[in-house]
This record gives C-alpha cells, structure tokens and sequence, in this order.
C-alpha cells in the first residue's frame, strides 16, 4: 500500500526536523519546504496528499500559499500552523478552503490525529466522487437505448431538461418503460450531478410514514421518534428527488407536497423549524393523472405543478425499432455478468421478440433476456429457449412463422415434425448443429427429436 506523502512547510528549520521525524515515524512519506515558493514548486512537481502549511512565511505568506495551492489542486487536504494571536487569520485561511489548524507551540499526538482524520477525509472524498463518476457514466443518456422516434424526442427532452432550471418534471407511463432510468438520467446530466439522488416510491411506502420519510422528524414527535431523523429532501438538498408513483399518494399529503413545492421549505413532523430547501422532483406514475383529479383522488393545483415539463414513455409496443437494440445491448451486460459467449438471436426468436406485444415493457424484455442467458449455454439464443408463455401468448395473437394452414381433413403433427427434421439434416448435408439452428432448436432439444423419429440410434 502507498505511503502518504506530507508537505512540511515552515521556515523554522528545527519544527520542520521535529515533524519530520514524528510524521515518518507514523509511517508517512515526508517531504519539506522553507518558503511559500518552494512549497508550491513542490506541489505542482510533486503533489502531496497532505499540507502543514505555517501561515508566516518570508515572501509568500502561508494564505497566499493556500490561494495558489488550490487554484492548482481544489481537493488538496492543508493543516495551517499558526501562532497564538492569529486566531482570525487562521479563521480566514478556513474561509479560504483549509481543512484546519493548529497553534504553536503544538502536541505531536494532538497533530497526528487531525492528520489521520484528514486523510480519512481525503479518502472519503476520492471515494465519493468515483463513485458519482460512475454513476454519472452509468446513468448518462448516451447509456440510454433508443433509435425509436419516439425515444430520440424523449432524449432530446431530457437534455434540454438536465440542462435548464426547472424544479418540477412529470414522467407518465406504463410500467417497466424506463421511468426511473430517465429520472437519473435528468438528475446525473445536469448541474446537480455530484449531490444527492434520493428515490421513493410513494406506493411502497404506508401514508403513515411516507411524510417522516419525506420531511424527517423531531425526537419524540410520535411513539417510535427516539432521535431526530432527516427527511428525503433535506438529505437530497441540492440534489434531486424521485417520487415513484406519484398517482398513490394520499391526499393529506400531497397538500403537504404542494406546499414545499410552493414556499420552498418545510418542517419536520413535529418541528416548528423552517427548513429551507433546494431539490428538483422529478415525478412518475403510470395512472392517468386527469381521471384520478375527476375522481377527487389527486389535486388538480399539485398535478399542473409537478408537471411543468411533462415526459410521455411510449410503451415498448408502440417504438419496435428499440426491441432488438435492447436485445443486443442487454445479451452483452449479462454476458459480462455471468461469463456467458452468447452472440446473438436466431431469425425466428428474432422475428418473435419483435411481434410480441410486451406488455411489461422493458423491463420485461430484460428479464427474459436474463433468463434465457442463465439456463442456457449456446452460443445463439433459439425460439425454444424463450419462455413457453412467450410463445403461446404470440401464437395466441394471430402470429405465425409460416404460413401454414390445416388441410379440411387434418394432419398428424409428429409427420410434419418428422419431416422437418428431415428436411433440415438434408439442407445441412447431416451437420446437427446447422440443421437444428435451421428449425430455431437447440443442439439437444434437435437430437431428442432425432432419436424420436429413428434418425439417431
């Protein structure tokens, strides 16, 4: 593991010694400086993870050193060490951006524990900001699969969206279309990307406790309140939050929704407080919004307010153009997530996936394509490794690979069958594999139905 490595900046020759030998040995990496110009050549050459910076330098002062220090590296981690009868100017070296300070003359033990909190901190930050890195590569829009007119607008509207002010964004739906991907989408395209994401869906979630979960609570504010606790939108502040099923929340609290969205503030349950708060909302349902506002089951001044950009997803059904680049793009994540080598779909599962109706959306898709990876080991996915209630559901619809007809007097279904395995061993000159992926079968389900009709012994 690497060491830490600490820039010791003083111009007291025997203070930069001492620090040197108790920071080594700690373990530390130590490198020292005698003026602000050395330190900050040191910096740029050589970045430390760490600064104990003395604010009275000759030449560049320690604050001058910190201002040039950060211009070059925002999230360097410096300790000032300061006289006593400077508390203001270490004051103002915080204001500035120092991580904090100490006064001469100081305890080595007392140093070397907010040198380790610092680090810890250091650390913390680096993995925090990783972390919404991935995040933002992760839920970017160009991770979003589309080429469907339909979704090329949708995507349109989310830049647009990511990229402007607007506090309020309304998602309708059926469910399994991507609701929540879009949500994050808006949120990690936008200027709020390294704040909190907060999601919560307002149907899981009892009404009892679905306004604690949203706007915290004071201790003792009810039986169970034995601390305080912050809610969704003091934690997502600056951030953005995603209400899920906007369509079942309760009236009481969707007049408590209005108002934070109104006066942008809120108290906690059981708090006299008022906390202001900065958060976009970005809402989704699947119901119908205006037959619920006739129904007096949603209020019609909250429905116009979360919808002040309205975002339609079209069903999977109606953007068929988007069906087989989520095939393909959701063979590869499982191939990766399972160690599968599956390459693709045959024609005929190709040409089912495609009439088939989905009325799960995408999700749907998702989980079939999951399913099929995990069971089974060949290298193209076949009709018959589709799940049966696919198939008979498509069958069921009108739909047909061939056009086949029953003649009036009627037909034995083994003859047929027999003759199409026939049929495909001769166009494949006896290869099994070809034939079987002539009629969409895979390589065992093909040598059952030749051992059935005689021609495997």
């Amino acid at each position: 593991m690497r060491k830490a490595k600490i820039l010791v900046v003083d111009d007291e020759h025997l203070i930069r010694w001492s620090l040197e030998q108790s920071l080594r040995k700690q373990g530390y990496e130590v490198l020292t400086a005698s003026t602000g110009e050395e330190a900050l050549r040191q910096i740029q050459e050589d970045p430390p993870d760490l600064v104990l910076l003395d604010i009275q330098l000759p030449g560049l002062d320690g604050l001058e050193v910190l201002s040039r220090a950060k211009e070059f590296d925002e999230e360097l981690i410096v300790i000032m060490v300061t006289a006593l009868g400077v508390l203001e100017t270490a004051v103002k070296a915080m204001r500035m951006g120092a991580y904090d300070y100490i006064n001469k003359p100081f305890n080595l033990d007392e140093l070397a524990i907010i040198v380790r909190k610092a680090l810890e901190t250091r650390d913390l930050r680096k993995e925090v900001a990783q972390l919404r890195s991935v995040q933002t590569r992760k839920y970017g829009i160009d991770n979003i699969i589309g080429r469907s007119r339909a979704m090329s607008q949708v995507l349109d509207m989310v830049r647009k969206v990511a990229k402007s002010d607007a506090s309020t964004v309304l998602i309708q739906g059926e469910s399994g279309t991507g609701k929540e991907l879009i949500a994050k989408a808006i949120h990690y395209e936008s200027a709020r990307h390294d704040k909190p994401f907060m999601a919560i869906n307002c149907a899981a979630v009892p009404a009892t406790l679905l306004e604690s979960e949203l706007l915290g609570h004071e201790k003792g504010a009810f039986t169970d309140a034995k601390v305080q606790k912050k809610g969704l939108f003091e934690t997502a502040d600056g951030g953005t939050i995603f209400l899920d099923e906007i369509g079942d929340m309760e009236m009481g609290m969707q007049a408590k929704l209005l108002r934070v969205l109104e006066e942008r503030s809120f108290r906690r349950v059981g708090g006299t407080k008022e906390i202001p708060v900065d958060v976009r909302i970005v809402s989704a349902t699947n119901q119908d919004l205006l037959r619920k506002i006739e129904a007096k089951e949603f209020r019609n001044d909250l429905y116009y307010r979360l919808q002040v950009i309205p975002i339609y997803l079209a069903p999977l059904r109606d953007r068929r153009d988007d069906i087989m680049p989520l095939v393909d793009f959701f063979i590869g994540h499982f191939n990766r997530e399972f160690g599968k080598n599956v390459a693709g779909v045959s024609k005929m599962a190709h040409k089912f996936l495609e009439e088939y109706a989905w009325p799960g959306n995408v999700r749907e898709l998702r989980n079939i394509i999951e399913r099929a990876i995990i069971l089974e080991s060949e290298e193209t996915l076949m009709l018959d490794h589709l799940p049966r209630e696919l198939i008979s559901r498509i069958s069921e619809s009108g739909g047909s690979p061939l056009n086949l007809r029953i003649p009036p007097e009627g037909v034995d279904i083994e003859d047929i069958e027999r003759e199409l395995i026939r049929q495909s061993l001769e166009m494949a000159e006896g290869n099994q594999s070809k034939a079987a992926k002539k009629l969409n079968l895979g390589i065992d389900a093909f040598r059952y139905r030749m051992k059935k009709f005689g021609f495997l012994v």
